[in-house]
């Protein structure tokens, strides 16, 4: 496309479609209030009352952390540096099976809301505490920037109107968890699972049809050199190669499945263990085909303005705002459709508002009233549903506090990593180091924490360079348009715009501090991470860790773990094959049968007698 029409706005059509979404999930909410009435206590009410099958519970599990930054910022990533994000889906399969591995046995027997409640159980009370704070505030921050980044960048493209928009969210939001609890925030997400997915495949579609099939868009990112998928270089100050992503994605992704209420809150709803497992390994498939559809959505975005870059002529003024761009100026003339695309894109926020203030209503409950205090089930119930309604209000808030915020949105993003790293080191120290004691969690916690932060402040007051970001060129060549003052915008007004060649970087002063602070902010989660547990177990040996007895429970133990069974069936296999067990057979044949009731104890005997 040369000349790009300056995207239109919202029709009422695409209200519709847009309220229509808003009122679906409210009715869930009401449906479960109703279905659930007798619901006698606050446990049922944040995890289903543990009834819940693998199959919703994995649409939910792949929703609630897919947010409108996905459907947003994924294809504009990809449209800026490559679609090297897409090894993201590597990082997923080592994240399910450490989970379903690692963590979710140990959640799963001890049957608890919160997964703060571990580690009072296997440290104490301040670590309890001290994890649960840092959650609180983990998830605010990030929840108030979710529904606050759509907002803004439909705002400025579509003219929705921003507060309308932040505020009918924030509200549709906190009633159904407030109504329905667990149950209504699992199947609410399998709705929004899907309008997001629709959101993406119509964009998908019609920039096809307009580019003239699937192999001109490939064939345009190829030369673009947007499909820099072969980039295997070891060094931990790029921002995004085959390592940063698969590793370093990795690390954060399990803070998010391992170890968050929101994630584990899910699959502790689930029936059985084998159910939970399951969950786990089908939203594996909504993962990948959430990452898949946005890596190409950000490939079809690039074809069609591969000569004329909206954010370098000024039509946006946010990279962020590209998507929604590309949808009103491509599904503009089909009423409804942008109503589509805006429908997804909040589906996606909502799914993660949602599930955040379920969340932190369990965390409230479970860790902060519920030890002190001996209200009876029925007013904990409305107590839960109470939290439920005031973090719905304070997200909203959050929301205009994010308004100031501006270029912090990246920041937070970050926060996730630099809080999460850490609790994760916590987790694992807790339940793969038997010697880990409380003194150590602590200490380990804090500084995984403090350095973390420290390199996560560093890096946004010295950003990397681009020769370590690397942003691919972008192109005006192609541009032939008139623009609102009237004059007329070809080409020559504004030069290819490459990124790439920008100020040489000086190796000269570099300091190690540089280097650090230049470190991919994918390795933040794993640098807290490996602190914690290093500083964690170090400090566990000098204060009498190894002295420590524990109880069996709140360790991993490898009969919990998959891998042990099929060893077993393995070696099991192997003996029958192998015949080392002999005895029984040499008897048969000399006696015919041998009785049933006595072989496993003869067979006993003849072990015994062996070794």
């Amino acid at each position: 496309m040369s000349g790009i029409s300056v995207a239109g706005s919202f029709a009422v059509a695409d209200y519709v479609v847009f309220a229509v979404m808003l009122l679906v999930s409210a009715a869930v909410g009401v449906y479960f209030a109703w279905t659930d009435r007798r619901q006698r206590s606050a446990g049922d009410f944040l995890t289903g009352g543990r009834r819940l099958t693998a199959l919703p519970v994995s649409m939910s599990l792949s929703a609630s952390f897919m947010s409108a930054i996905t459907v947003l910022g994924n294809p504009a990533e990809v449209y800026r540096y490559g679609a090297s994000i897409a090894f993201y889906a590597v990082s997923y399969v080592f994240t399910m099976v450490i989970t379903s591995e690692v963590f979710l046995p140990v959640f799963y027997k001890l049957s608890i809301t919160s997964t703060y409640e571990y580690l009072e159980l296997r440290f104490n009370r301040a670590t309890r505490l001290m994890g649960t704070m840092l959650f609180i505030v983990q998830t605010i921050l990030y929840t108030g920037i979710v529904i606050y980044a759509p907002a803004l960048a439909l705002n400025q493209v579509t003219g929705l109107d921003l507060w309308g928009a932040v505020i009918s969210t924030g509200v549709v939001c906190t009633f159904y968890c407030t109504m329905g609890g667990l149950k209504a925030v699992v199947w609410t997400d399998v709705i929004q699972l899907g309008v997001m997915l629709a959101g993406f495949l119509t964009v998908i579609i019609r920039s096809v049809v307009l580019q003239g099939g699937f192999i001109n868009i490939i064939s345009d990112s190829q030369q673009g050199g947007r499909l820099n998928l072969l980039d295997f270089d070891p060094n931990p100050l790029r921002r995004h190669t085959f390592w940063t992503l698969s590793i370093g994605g990795a690390f954060i992704w399990l803070s998010i499945y391992g170890i968050n209420q929101a994630q584990v809150q899910r699959y502790i709803a689930c029936k059985s263990m084998t159910q939970a497992r399951l969950a786990l390994f089908i939203n594996l498939l909504g993962l990948w085909s959430i990452l898949l559809s946005s890596v190409f959505a950000g490939m079809c975005l690039f074809s069609v303005y591969k000569s004329c870059d909206p954010w370098t002529t000024g039509l946006i003024s946010a990279p962020d705002q590209l998507m929604p761009y590309l949808v009103m100026d491509i599904l503009g003339g089909y009423p409804g459709l942008p109503g589509l695309f805006v429908a997804a894109t909040y589906s996606g926020s909502l799914s993660t508002v949602s599930s955040s203030i379920n969340a932190l209503a369990a965390v409230t409950v479970e860790d902060i009233i519920r030890p002190y205090t001996n209200f009876s089930e029925k007013r904990l119930t409305w107590i839960s549903k109470g939290m439920s309604f005031f973090y719905g209000i304070l997200c909203i808030g959050m929301a205009g506090l994010a308004s100031f915020m501006g270029g912090i949105l990246q920041a937070a993003v970050s926060i996730f990593g630099i809080i999460g790293g850490p609790l994760l080191g916590l987790f694992t120290l807790g339940i793969l180091c038997p010697l880990a004691n409380s003194k150590g969690a602590l200490s380990g916690l804090l500084s995984g924490m403090a350095l973390s932060l420290w390199v996560g402040i560093g890096a946004q007051i010295y950003p990397p360079s681009n020769a370590l970001s690397q942003p691919l060129p972008l192109s005006t060549e192609g541009c032939n348009f008139t623009t609102a003052h009237g004059s007329n915008f070809t080409s020559s007004t504004l030069p290819i715009q490459n990124f790439t060649s920008v100020a040489p970087v000086h190796h000269g002063d570099k300091s190690v501090l540089t280097d650090l602070y230049s470190l991919s902010y994918l390795y933040f989660s794993p640098l807290g991470t490996i602190t914690a547990i290093g500083v964690g177990l170090v400090v566990s040996v000098l204060t009498g860790g190894c002295k420590l007895k524990v109880e069996p429970r709140l360790i991993l133990k490898k009969e919990d773990t998959t891998i042990y069974h099929f060893i077993k069936m393995f070696t099991g296999r192997i003996k029958r094959r192998s015949g080392h067990l002999d005895l029984k057979k040499d008897r048969e044949m000399a006696f015919g049968n041998a009785n049933p009731a006595f072989s496993d104890f003869e067979l006993d005997l003849a072990k015994s007698g062996l070794s």
